[in-house]
């Protein structure tokens, strides 16, 4: 890989329609308040793959490092923000994780500032255009992961249900899936989009509330999510109905090599069932596989608990090295 510049182009979804109040620019600028909060060493460009894709990628070293002859190479932490994020939903943790070792953070392929190439509909394609940018792993850590379980059978009158409840606004998003692409109805509301996402989205403003008292939040995550339209063809395409994964990892995480470390992390609040990480431990009996529950926190643990998030994946971190 090679270091792209910091330049991007317009396409003519950006310019279309012209009432929606959005662009690259305004997302570069949005985020650009976000990561004004990084008290160490920040390194931000684009990072060009061999299909000419371009990953936006952050870099955050610790300013107050000590200089010494011969310094410890310490493993990196990659961090990858999950469906309809960003690197700037990161600023809770990238300050605190890097005190001992580099961290990098990009925008997956198709969201954020990162290119939005044209997504295969197939969903073992899509899988695949996702990762094709990242590489080595040392620990896998999952925090409150989507598309392990298989979906559920329906259930029986009478029946006592106890798995996890999806909240509101995830039924009613993942009802729209099925129709269009996830986030459409932010593209088609227009200059009301940022409304909408401050409507429904209103746990996201609060989670940053001491960091910010406007809503530069629910600004980021609308201009992140009301470009055209990529990553979310690809989420599209590898789920069903109510966001089960139509190729679900119970099935294949067996296949992860078995002397690569697994560690998942749950909220105790999310909608999340925690159990499918005992599932996963008892799928590859001969491996590492972990899984912690983080009290008081829902499906977006590194906001709701960010201290306890960074200390476990410090933790992690330092069995690595």
């Amino acid at each position: 890989m090679q270091d792209g510049t910091d330049t991007e182009t317009v396409s003519g979804w950006a310019r279309w329609p012209s009432w929606r109040p959005t662009s690259m620019s305004l997302l570069k600028s949005t985020e650009a308040k976000l990561l004004a909060c990084i008290q160490n060493e920040l390194w931000a460009r684009f990072v060009t793959l061999p299909t000419q894709d371009r990953i936006w990628t952050l870099t955050v070293t610790n300013r107050h490092q000590p200089k010494v002859q011969k310094p410890v190479s310490k493993t990196p932490l990659v961090m990858i923000h999950g469906f309809g994020g960003g690197v700037g939903l990161w600023i809770r943790n990238l300050d605190p994780l890097s005190r001992s070792r580099p961290i990098i953070a990009f925008d997956l392929l198709g969201f954020g500032r990162s290119s939005r190439p044209r997504f295969p509909k197939d969903a073992s394609l899509a899988e695949e255009k996702f990762v094709t940018s990242i590489e080595q792993v040392s620990h896998l850590i999952l925090a409150d992961p989507w598309g392990f379980p298989e979906k559920p059978q329906p259930v029986a009158d009478g029946t006592d249900d106890r798995r996890p409840k999806l909240p509101r606004w995830l039924k009613v998003t993942f009802s729209i899936v099925s129709l269009f692409n996830p986030l459409a109805v932010i593209r088609a509301a227009g200059p009301w989009g940022p409304g909408l996402v401050n409507r429904f989205r209103p746990d996201f403003k609060r989670k940053f509330e001491d960091l910010f008292d406007d809503d530069t939040i629910t600004q980021y995550i609308y201009h992140c999510n009301a470009q055209n339209p990529s990553g979310e063809v690809g989420f599209k395409a590898m789920s069903e109905s109510l966001g089960w994964a139509q190729r679900p990892m119970l099935q294949r995480v067996h296949l992860l090599p078995p002397a690569l470390p697994v560690t998942l992390l749950y909220g105790a609040r999310s909608w999340m069932d925690s159990s499918t990480g005992h599932r996963v431990a008892q799928l590859r009996p001969h491996s590492y596989s972990h899984t912690v529950v983080i009290e008081g926190a829902s499906h977006h643990i590194y906001a709701d608990q960010p201290e306890e998030f960074n200390r476990v994946v410090r933790e992690i971190c330092d069995s690595v090295d």
